[in-house]
């Protein structure tokens, strides 16, 4: 079951790119059938799972109009990702993030920010969301372009607070080198990125984590907070862990 936010969104993206197509697309014959090919032409015609999971995450370079394309799929991709069944989530690089859609006129551009954040405003709220919340969080991220607005989202809650738990124990190793702990990130933008997620994690994650069970990882998250010779020269690494 949807949140009504993310249900409304759904419909919003139905509407929006309700009939669309790219009409003259002959895609990539190294990589698709022709019959395959034909469904970006057809509007009103459901893709096969397989077929639709590999146009979500194919390079912009395999089509002739990348964004009719994405344009055409997006009900269907909409849905797939809200049910959980679009295989690929956290370890492809979705073709969304490949197309310019916030210069896609306002009303389109609009249905996808709104689904996007929908997307992941009820991840936050359900315990056991069909992808991990990290994987969520990375795909909104490089969809929308940026990771603030998902950070100003994570409010407390108890599905929220374990999220956050799952996440800073995912990312923490990579963060306190200075590294980024995602995978399919545009590598130019990854020192900004970095740099700002280890401010919010270091002023908003501590307190939740230790509500949670969490002391060893949030005294480890506080330390994002230092300079990279400063956290490296702090006396927990040189002391038994409370936790043992």
């Amino acid at each position: 079951m949807h949140s009504p936010a993310l249900a409304a969104a759904l419909a919003d993206i139905d509407t929006v790119f309700n009939g669309f197509a790219s009409p003259r697309e002959t895609g990539c014959a190294l990589c698709h059938l022709p019959e395959e090919t034909a469904y970006l032409r057809t509007p009103y015609t459901r893709v096969p799972p397989d077929v639709l999971r590999r146009f979500a995450f194919e390079g912009s370079d395999h089509f002739d109009d990348h964004a009719a394309s994405m344009r055409r799929l997006l009900p269907q991709t909409a849905h797939a990702i809200a049910d959980g069944t679009l295989d690929g989530i956290g370890w492809s690089f979705p073709g969304l993030a490949r197309v310019a859609w916030r210069d896609w006129p306002a009303g389109q551009s609009a249905a996808i920010e709104a689904f996007v954040l929908a997307w992941w405003q009820d991840t936050l709220t359900t315990a056991a969301p069909p992808y991990p919340p990290a994987d969520v969080f990375e795909t909104c991220a490089m969809i929308l372009g940026a990771h603030a607005p998902l950070l100003d989202r994570w409010q407390p809650g108890p599905a929220a607070d374990a999220h956050l738990v799952s996440c800073v124990a995912r990312w923490e190793h990579g963060l306190v080198f200075d590294e980024s702990p995602f995978s399919w990130w545009a590598p130019g933008d990854e020192p900004a990125v970095v740099a700002a997620l280890r401010v919010w994690l270091a002023e908003h994650a501590p307190a939740r984590l230790r509500a949670a069970g969490e002391p060893d990882l949030a005294l480890r998250t506080e330390l994002l907070a230092l300079p990279y010779d400063d956290r490296w020269a702090h006396p927990y690494w040189y002391s038994p862990s409370t936790t043992d």
